[in-house]
């Protein structure tokens, strides 16, 4: 039987080689952020002896006098315009119910999903029956193969896009609620009509090695706290070529991975 032993080495922390952060002041429960009288409280602070303190751990933010604190970790608070991967839940009359990673699950109306080759008409009691058909308990919204990679929403950083098809050879979707999806990119042919579809092909050893190598660099990412974008994640990926993909779990594999990373992304900012 194989044992994998590792020595203890002396390494420069992660923390250490990059200047961290300071754009935004970091506090935590109880932390006075401010004694001045004439600032508004907001979210996630509380007056107490006229100095506003802080409820939760986590960012502060100021709009004009109004200061509020954006906690580090906590459930997704959904926006206009948000991207998010979901899962239903539960079928119900005319629509589903889907987990979105929020405080309450989401509702997706079957008047707003494309019907099979995206015909357009009117549902029809047919339609509501043949819901099941569409989407069942456990699906994730018209995705097919795949890996869904679950992590802290305020650890997705906001992009103007999304989806993203990478030059490694697979898709990925950075949805706002902190669910990601990994797929092997789809090949667009002109017949495709649009619409409802369910691909159920094989994925082939290639691409599902891509695919957890991607994964295992997401949680990479994500156990070392830093945003998540297209490029970080390929630069992560790149950085990780150097190892197995099993070993990409190991600590001292994601600290040298994510510092390189942090490097590269200084590096390009500079």
């Amino acid at each position: 039987m194989a044992v994998d032993i590792r020595l203890p080495v002396a390494r420069k922390r992660v923390t250490e080689a990059v200047t961290a952060d300071t754009t935004g002041h970091l506090v935590a429960p109880g932390d006075t952020i401010t004694a001045d009288s004439s600032f508004m409280r907001g979210h996630g602070t509380y007056m107490e002896d006229d100095k506003l303190l802080a409820s939760v751990a986590g960012v502060v933010e100021r709009v004009n006098k109004l200061i509020c604190v954006r906690a580090l970790k906590t459930r997704y608070n959904g926006e206009v315009g948000d991207i998010v991967v979901g899962r239903v839940t539960e079928v119900q009359q005319k629509r589903w119910k889907v987990d979105t990673n929020a405080r309450l699950d989401s509702v997706l109306l079957l008047s707003s999903v494309n019907l099979p080759g995206g015909e357009l008409r009117r549902r029809s009691a047919e339609d509501e029956l043949a819901m099941r058909s569409y989407l069942q308990e456990g699906d994730l919204i018209s995705l097919g193969q795949g890996v869904l990679v679950k992590v802290s929403p305020s650890l997705v950083k906001r992009r103007k896009t999304h989806f993203h098809t990478l030059p490694c050879g697979a898709s990925i979707i950075l949805g706002n609620n902190g669910f990601i999806w990994l797929s092997p990119t789809p090949e667009v042919t002109e017949e495709e009509a649009g619409g409802f579809v369910t691909n159920l092909e094989p994925v082939s050893l290639s691409d599902r090695e891509v695919i957890s190598r991607l994964r295992n660099c997401i949680l990479a990412l994500a156990a070392q706290k830093m945003l998540m974008y297209d490029t970080s994640v390929l630069y992560c990926y790149e950085a990780s070529l150097a190892h197995q993909i099993k070993d990409l779990l190991k600590t001292e594999v994601i600290e040298d991975i994510v510092m390189e990373t942090r490097q590269r992304l200084a590096e390009q900012e500079g």
